[in-house]
């Protein structure tokens, strides 16, 4: 009995209730039924949970309770119905090279561990999980990820776990000014939004959009900008992603032939009682007549009556159906006689009997089923069974065999298949990435990443290629498969390139397009391109290729939604499928199983079908809520699925074993099973030679055919013509385009173009083969050829709206009209020779033509009142031929056969034409001709007609013209043009210069083409007489000049500057003057920068404009620092003074009115341009209010400026301020400007002829001319001459410079010293006997040499060097002495770099400074290693002895004073300068509060030193610690320091006469002095011994120490030595002498008491030391910076100091360009290293007593951002911190407590200090 109900159900007594079924029915069935192990349910809920029946004891009892004969048990046929009387059988035996499965199956042992489950029961799949690479993060589960992956915020484990202990701080991206944020955070190019695309993936990007394109008739548009079509709106399914087609919805919208569901969904009307739930409510089956039977389950047995009753209770004597149908004669019950027994004759079975409740039961073994008679048995067709063999079948009497195609083998179970070859992957594109997932294993990787949308996708097996199309991008991209190598295949034309395919066959490329309506192929390269199919195509999608056959298959979801397929070369087309089809998204060819599948993404179902569309069969209809893409491989269907976002597989056959792959993805596109076997090998039809094609060679079903590419045609059965004869070309703003007239199929092709944005005019020249065409975006004029190539830009400056565009043919012009200016102009066709043909009366120009034939141009003009105009090319002539019934007249075209103008009226919407003169005006009859221009031959051909420049074309009688180009004006002869212009304004626009001739009736600017990249040009000022312009680049900081045609570039000034604001030339002193705000100097050179002088440097505070006044020697100049100023001092600086200082804001523009003896000046802030008399008085206001003025200038009775608001150039009059006018509009980044005529003769210059008699400069003051020197050189009595370098000056290094400051004179400005290729100075010194600098530099490990000038660079040591600290030249001996931290040692060599030798190489830890001191022999060095100590030692290394090494931290630099005979040194780490005299005795502290000093000097009465933090040069007195000031502020990477002086370098020693006599070194000592030998024999003889020269070379050579006995050393100029001196020199001889005296005695006791009550005192003091018990010590140990490290080495003190804390350590830069390595940063309590390999990482955890040269041997690296470079000043420790935060630089801090701090040095310099003092010793 059947109850409907709605919730539950329940039956009467005696009965039992079945499980309600899913279509809310309940059934009820007599209570005995219940576990008679018989399924009367139909879903055996009656049979569930039941205690089992017993067996008799002859029988077998199955799992599922029924009882089978004893004997049948292992009798290979599944009587149970549940296979478990054929479990546990003995199993076979497996041959060796099987696996042995637990089910007793056998596999190959190849297939063991593949991924796949061979065995059935997964046991030949239990295996050890793979390693993950170094690349990759193991998930909880075992599987392996891309590293990268970990914390991206997309789970891509399957458990989760690479998204789990996340940081939670991870800030959320936030997009740039160019880019659009997606709702779910992506960043896309702004471009993007709002082009229709799809680009974010959930149309984010498209919402909110007014400039929608709009949808196809017949379609919907949802809220987010997807169409979709129109009948789908309101059908109660969401087809929309925002759902929006079901908002708004009346409730009925279903059509006529539509039944309406209850959800308010739409079906067929004939699926309506078609037993499918198509309503997925099952309201289309609802109150249906009872037309079907209610279907009953397998093992059930159909009454007449319609019940269900169990299979077992047929023919059992009862009743069972209720109407007795189960017992009738027609089932065949036999009657019954009681004397049936299986023993007798079997039973009258015909195979198997059994006896059931005293009856006989007849059944068949396996391959057999029992016949109608209930006793005779019947083979099975197996193979009419859907699926039982994967592949193929073969049928034979009781049984069957299964059978693999070629490539495949037969699975144990004898019935599935499996592929040969490797493991197959999943490939599918995710839209930003395409990735990689192994379906049997959670093997998950990318492919490749940082793709904009990549939607469709394909693979070449054997050519290991990937493809894809991007609909962002529109391209068809192909890369290898490991990733590399991206290129683009197709990039033009392309809409929305949804499905694309390969042929591997014959290597073609095939893709469907929406957008477009097609389908097109080409080569894999791109080459080739062809439209294949365009009619009768709406919205292709998905495609499939079957080579073999030569077929492809394809899906259309328009409004007639079908699925076709044709020959692959276009032939043949045929629909196999148009019913039931709404939105086919996904398709794939099964070849092995000869079948298609595909997904219908609003049907959400699975079908399949033979290939030619019979058998088409639902395959899953439940669980697909928007499946896109499917693949097929072995068994299994893969598809895509947008709504859940993941890859699902099922079982091909049944769908059922449905899994999900891998969800949670991003956006899950096309999908394809990487394996060979999806690309099986098949017959190439075209053979090895492409069929003998010139260009494609297509396959069809039986052959082949040649194809041409889009738009040629066949010139014969194989060959394609060359070029196109016919086409129509036509722009359209983002591409242009070409029809070809050859061909039928009109297809429109692009030309592959770059960078088109809007074009508008479009003109051909048949002759070379090039398009032109307009950008009103870009506001450009380009060209190419017609395959894309040579594009480049003919003209790109002062263009607004080119709107209309003409190619004089005959005389290669380039005609084009701009709406924007409102000119016609002309030039080459190339863009040179450029001018202005008419400016006058024209008001939004549009099209233009032109006819050389005739020698007249023609133009429409649609501005307030509209006409076409026509003139001769030259401009003469002028006429308007057609004003009447005309609104807006855009195109023009001219028909040279028939003599005739045409024209479209936008406005009237009309084509016209009429004559050449406008006569005869008439509608649009004939169709007009196409432009085939004759050859003609013109006046201009010969010589250019006369012409200098340009020769235009005029109606005859004149036949032509000469004219000139922009801004040059046309001799008296009509044919040569002047040579430049004669009086022009000339301005700065930060990357470019640009001129405005005066000369014309007309503004025009015109670009100077020099051939440089400008950055950021600000000041600019120009040479009339050379014809030259200066300008200032502020972001290169130099000052460059070229000729005013942009020939001759050069830079004058590359050093020293760094915000050079103003500029100014005399052109009369010939002298360039300049300002710079960020050194706050005014400054003066020769115009070639030589002889550059600092003019003003003090109280400056950001000075600006400059202006000059060589007749009167005044120069002027504006400051608008704190309190804005304008100043005047005389030319050569002297007599400055404030002319006016109140009421200025921000005095931009500056100019000097010689004619009328004024001032003017230009304020941004007041807003106001205002004038004065020269000496600031009777101040008054010529403007008022400019919005932002910034250059100014005047010529004649006019004044001009620049106005930052406005981008403007704007003209007055100079004594009024009236007549406005604006000169130049549409100008951003507007600087300096400078009004030049060149006509006027210059001044008379004060210096007169012999430059006034000066040696160097020569510089006008109000009464008359001084003689000046460069900066740093001193004036000599005769005030006329100077000296080539100053007497006495600092040199100092700065990483990539060397420069010096002069202590001659007071401004102690830094001059560069070019020498040539310095990268990493750190160390110097000088030979005052050859005027030489000697320097290291460690990123090329060299010491080299030059001369003081800068000149004669050379190497003296260019190898076995590795950190050269300190360097010291022995001026008398001529040696040169160097420190090596990177070995640890000391060595000499002679100046000229022969001769090496190491003079000490033990027990040096961190060797840094080094000092010479030659008259007294004696060798001086600091050591900042494990103990820092500073040593002395003989010039030749004997005698070695520690002056100093207790409280003593960092000893940086070091110097000698020569005359107090005392040692100086910088302490960096106890920030103090200390001295001591030259035994180490009498040690006193100088200055105690510096911050980071790193080298000094002395010199007279000063101590000179470079301090790391502050940037600075800085000097104190000597004697007090007294009078501290900084010499030079603000120099990044400051080093070394020395001073150069005459009285530095004297004094002499037994070497300075002929070498001491020695053959190679020559060292002196205190009292003596010594010869020595190389380390390496040189091939010279050497001798130890003075003036004895060896006969022949030694094998070797040995230490001076050995060999020198110690009574004749050097006698020859040496004095003996004193008994006592012998002793103090060799301690081993006693005096001689009386004995001792008794005094002696006990003096010596008491010293050696003394000794070690000061050992004692010293050990309690380092103990307690230790303990940081020091107050005035910080709290940390360091050990020294290296300088590799950077400038920035500082740290945090207990004393608050404005300091930056983060310390950063540079090492050997990559180049003079420092572009520092980027890797990794791990810091180590603020130790930055860059590391690349983790051992040395592990290395620093555990820093033992380390060297700070851990610091040196990583490369270390310096941000580019504002993060922490050099530049940062002193910022507070919050500031630092955010900086440090903002770089994220993944650095990890280790805890270093686990260094003990049992003394100083222990620890690396981190550079940071704690702010109190730790109370315990794990907190340090």
């Amino acid at each position: 009995e059947y109850v409907t109900s709605s919730t539950e159900c329940s039956c009467g007594r005696n009965h039992f209730t079945c499980a309600v079924s899913a279509f809310g029915e309940c059934t009820c069935i007599p209570a005995q039924w219940q576990c008679d192990g018989d399924n009367d349910c139909g879903d055996h809920s009656d049979e569930d949970g039941c205690m089992l029946p017993t067996c008799s004891p002859l029988d077998f009892h199955c799992d599922n309770g029924k009882c089978i004969r004893r004997s049948w048990v292992c009798d290979g046929d599944n009587d149970c119905e549940d296979d478990s009387d054929e479990q546990d059988c003995p199993p076979r035996e497996c041959e060796e090279d099987e696996f042995s499965c637990q089910n007793g199956y056998c596999i190959r042992s190849l297939w063991h561990c593949d991924g796949d489950n061979d065995c059935g029961d997964n046991s030949d799949e239990q295996c050890d999980m793979r390693k993950c690479s170094e690349k990759e993060f193991r998930c909880s589960d075992g599987s392996c990820i891309a590293e990268h992956w970990f914390c991206d915020g997309d789970t891509d484990c399957k458990d989760g776990s690479d998204e789990e202990n996340c940081p939670s701080d991870v800030p959320a991206a936030t997009c740039s000014l160019e880019e659009f944020q997606c709702a779910y955070g992506r960043c896309i190019l702004d471009i993007y939004h709002c082009d229709g695309d799809d680009d974010c993936g959930d149309w984010s990007d498209e919402s909110d959009c007014s400039s929608h394109q709009p949808c196809r008739s017949g379609e919907f548009m949802c809220n987010s900008g997807l169409c979709i079509n129109a009948g789908w709106r309101c059908d109660g399914d969401f087809d929309c992603d925002d759902q929006s087609d079901e908002r708004n919805c009346t409730t009925s919208m279903c059509t006529a032939d539509q039944f309406r569901c209850k959800s308010g969904r739409c079906v067929r009307l004939s699926w309506r009682c078609d037993g499918e739930d198509d309503c997925s409510d099952n309201s289309d089956e609802e109150n249906c007549e009872n037309t079907g039977t209610p279907q009953c389950a397998p093992d059930q047995f159909l009454c007449e009556n319609g019940r269900c009753i169990g299979q077992r209770k047929l023919c059992n004597g009862a009743n069972d159906c209720g109407d007795g149908s189960d017992e009738s004669p027609h089932q065949n019950c036999r009657p019954r006689t009681g004397e049936e027994n299986c023993n007798v004759n079997n039973g009258g079975c015909a195979q198997k009997c059994q006896m059931v409740r005293g009856m006989v039961q007849c059944t068949c073994h396996t391959g057999y089923r029992l016949l109608e008679d209930g006793r005779s048995c019947q083979d099975v067709n197996e193979c009419a069974e859907e699926g039982y063999c994967s592949q193929g079948c073969t049928n034979s009497e009781g049984g069957f065999q299964c059978w693999c195609e070629q490539g495949y083998e037969l699975r144990p179970d004898k019935r599935s298949c499996k592929a040969l070859g490797p493991e197959p992957v999943l490939l599918f594109a995710n839209r930003i990435d395409i990735r990689q997932v192994l379906p049997h294993r959670s093997e998950y990787t990318l492919l490749l990443n940082n793709l904009e949308n990549a939607i469709a996708l394909d693979f070449h097996h054997s050519k290991e290629l990937v493809f894809w199309s991007d609909v962002t991008l529109d391209r068809i991209m192909r890369a290898n498969l490991n990733g590399s190598n991206v290129e683009e295949v197709v990039s033009t034309g392309l809409e929305s390139p949804g499905g694309l395919a390969i042929d591997w066959i014959h290597d073609k490329l095939y893709w469907t397009d929406s957008g477009t309506s097609r389908i097109e192929v080409a080569n894999l390269d791109g080459t080739h391109r062809k439209v294949l199919l365009w009619q009768n195509l709406e919205k292709p999608r998905a495609i499939a290729l079957h080579p073999m056959e030569g077929t492809i298959y394809w899906t259309d979801w328009g409004n007639t939604p079908r699925i076709e397929y044709s020959n692959m070369d276009g032939s043949n087309r045929r629909i196999i499928a148009d019913t039931h089809l709404f939105w086919p998204n996904g398709l794939t060819i099964d070849y092995a199983g000869h079948r298609m599948y595909w997904v219908d993404a609003k049907h959400h179902v699975i079908e399949r079908a033979d290939l030619d569309g019979r058998n088409r069969k639902a395959v899953i209809s439940q669980g697909l809520p928007h499946p896109f893409a499917i693949t097929v491989f072995e068994d299994s269907l893969y598809w895509t699925d947008w709504h859940t976002k993941s890859i699902n597989s099922a079982n091909k056959f049944t769908g059922k074993n449905q899994e999900i792959i891998r969800n949670k993805l991003h956006f899950p596109m096309d999908i394809h099973t990487l394996h060979p076997q999806r690309q099986p090998a098949g017959r190439n039809r075209c053979g090895a030679n492409n069929g003998g094609c010139t260009h494609l060679c297509l396959p069809s079903s039986k052959g082949y055919t040649c194809a041409c590419p889009t738009g040629f045609r066949k010139t014969s059965s194989h060959a394609c013509a060359q070029s196109l004869d016919k086409f129509l070309l036509f722009a359209r703003r983002m591409d242009i385009r070409r029809i070809s007239f050859d061909t039928d199929d009109l297809s429109d092709d692009v030309i592959p173009l770059a960078d088109v944005r809007s074009a508008v005019a479009l003109d051909w020249d048949s002759k070379d083969d090039y398009v032109y065409w307009t950008d009103v975006s870009t506001d450009s004029i380009s060209r190419a050829k017609w395959d894309g190539s040579s594009q480049e830009v003919v003209v790109d400056t002062s263009l607004e709206s080119p709107a209309g565009l003409a190619i004089d043919w005959v005389t290669n012009k380039l005609y084009w009209t701009d709406a924007g200016t409102d000119r016609i102009e002309v030039s080459n066709t190339d863009g040179t020779m450029r001018t202005v043909l008419i400016w006058e009366n024209l008001d939004r120009p549009r099209d233009i033509v032109v006819d050389p034939v005739g020698g007249f141009m023609y133009w429409t003009d649609w501005g307030a009142s509209p006409k076409i105009e026509r003139a001769g090319m030259d401009a003469s002539n002028r006429l308007v031929i057609i004003s009447s019934n005309l609104t807006w007249p855009n195109g023009l075209a001219i028909d040279y056969e028939s003599q005739r103008l045409y024209w479209a009226d936008a406005g009237m919407k009309t084509i016209e034409y009429a004559s050449l003169d406008g006569s005869n005006r008439k509608a649009r009859e004939t169709p007009p001709g196409t432009d085939s221009p004759a050859r003609i031959h013109t006046a201009c051909e010969v010589s250019n007609g006369g012409c200098s420049h340009l020769c235009l074309l005029a109606p005859l009688p004149k036949g032509y013209s000469c004219t000139c180009p922009t801004g040059i004006n046309l001799q008296s002869d009509g044919k040569t043009c002047s040579p430049g212009m004669t009086s022009f304004l000339i301005f700065a626009r930060r990357t470019d210069i640009r001129m405005v001739s005066l000369d014309i009736p007309y503004f025009a600017d015109v670009v100077v083409s020099v051939n440089v990249t400008m950055k950021n040009t600000i000041a600019i000022g120009v040479d009339p007489r050379e014809g030259k312009v200066y300008w200032s680049d502020s972001t290169l900081r130099k000052i460059s000049r070229a000729a005013l045609d942009g020939s001759q570039f050069e830079d004058i000034i590359t050093t020293g500057l760094l915000t050079t604001d103003g500029l100014a030339v005399d052109a009369i002193g010939r002298k360039i003057y300049w300002t710079d705000t960020g050194t706050n100097r005014i400054e003066v050179g020769n115009l070639d920068g030589s002889m550059r002088k600092v003019l003003v440097w003090q109280n400056l505070d950001s000075p600006r404009a400059i202006a000059l006044y060589h007749e009167m020697g005044y120069m002027y100049w504006t400051d608008w620092g704190e309190n804005a100023k304008l100043e005047r001092s005389g030319m050569d600086g002297s007599g400055r003074a404030v002319l006016i200082s109140n009421n200025l804001g921000w005095p931009n523009g500056l100019a000097v009115d010689k004619a009328g003896s004024q001032l003017l000046w230009a304020d941004a802030h007041t807003e106001r341009i205002e004038a004065a008399d020269l000496n600031g008085a009777n101040r008054h206001t010529l403007l008022s209010p400019v919005q932002h003025p910034y250059g100014l200038t005047l010529l004649d009775s006019y004044i001009y400026w620049t106005d930052w608001q406005t981008r403007s150039i704007h003209r007055a009059d100079k004594d009024t301020g009236a007549n406005v006018i604006l000169v130049r509009a549409n100008l951003p980044g507007l600087m300096d400007i400078q009004a030049v005529d060149r006509a006027r003769p210059l001044g008379f210059n004060k210096c007169g002829v012999r430059n006034g008699g000066c040696s160097h400069l020569c510089l006008p003051h109000p009464t008359g001319f001084s003689c000046a020197c460069p900066t740093g050189i001193q004036l000599k009595r005769d005030e006329q001459t100077c000296d080539s370098s100053p007497e006495t000056y600092l040199l100092f290094s700065s990483r990539a410079s060397i420069r010096r400051i002069s202590l001659d004179t007071s401004d102690h400005t830094d001059v560069h010293i070019p020498v040539p290729e310095l990268n990493n100075v750190i160390s110097l010194d000088y030979d005052s006997v050859d005027g030489k600098i000697y320097y290291t530099d460690v990123f090329l490990d060299v010491i080299r040499r030059s001369d003081l000038n800068g000149s004669h660079m050379e190497t003296v040591i260019g190898q076995g060097l590795k950190t050269t600290d300190g360097l010291a030249v022995d001026w008398v001996a001529r040696n040169l002495y160097w420190t090596d931290t990177g070995r640890n040692t000391i060595e000499v060599a002679r100046l000229d770099g022969s001769s090496r030798k190491v003079l000490i190489n033990n027990s040096l830890d961190e060797p840094r400074a080094i000092a010479v001191f030659p008259k007294k022999g004696y060798l001086f060095w600091t050591d900042w290693g494990h103990i820092a100590k500073i040593e002395r030692a003989n010039l030749d290394g004997s005698e070695r002895k520690i002056l100093i090494n207790t409280d003593l931290g960092w000893p940086n630099g070091l110097t000698l004073d020569y005359d107090t005979r005392r040692i100086y040194w910088v302490d960096a780490h106890l920030d103090r300068i200390e001295s001591c005299d030259l035994n180490g005795k009498l040690r006193q502290v100088l200055v105690s509060q510096v911050s980071h000093p790193f080298a000094l000097t002395q010199q007279d009465r000063w101590i000179y030193w470079t301090d790391w933090q502050t940037k600075s040069i800085q000097r104190v007195d000597k004697y007090s610690g007294r009078n501290k000031e900084t010499v030079l502020a603000n120099v990044e990477g400051l080093m070394d320091i020395i001073v150069v002086s005459p009285q530095r370098q004297t004094g002499t020693n037994a070497c300075g006469v002929n070498n001491g006599g020695c053959t190679h070194l020559c060292f002196a000592r205190a009292s003596d002095f010594v010869c020595a030998c190389p380390d390496e024999p040189d091939g010279r003889p050497c001798s130890t011994i003075p003036g004895v020269v060896p006969p022949a070379p030694e094998p070797t050579s040995v230490s001076e120490r050995s060999q020198t006995p110690p009574g004749r050393v050097g006698t020859s100029t040496a004095k003996p030595l004193t008994s006592l001196e012998a002793c103090i020199n060799y301690p081993c001889c006693s005096l001689s002498g009386e004995g001792l005296h008794v005094s002696y005695v006990i003096g010596g006791l008491l010293s050696i008491l003394f000794i070690l009550l000061l050992i004692a005192a010293l050990i309690i003091y380092r103990h307690n030391k230790s303990k940081f018990t020091d107050p005035g010590l910080g709290n940390l140990t360091y050990s020294n910076p290296s300088y590799r490290t950077s400038t920035q080495e500082v740290k945090i003190e207990a004393i608050p100091k404005p300091t930056m804390y983060n310390q950063l350590c540079y090492k050997k830069e990559t180049g003079p360009d420092h572009s520092y390595t980027k890797e990794k940063i791990k810091i180590v309590e603020g130790i930055c290293l860059l590391s690349s390999d983790d051992s040395e990482w592990d290395d620093l955890k555990q820093i033992r007593s380390s060297r700070g040269g851990i610091l040196r041997d990583h490369v270390c690296m310096k941000t580019d951002t504002v993060s922490i470079q050099a530049s940062s000043g002193s910022l507070d420790d919050t500031e630092t911190e955010q900086l440090l935060q903002e770089e994220q630089s993944e650095c990890s801090s280790v805890n270093t407590a686990a260094a003990t701090p049992e003394r100083r040095g222990s620890l690396p310099d981190t550079g940071w200090k704690h702010q109190r003092k730790p109370s315990t010793e794990s907190e340090v």
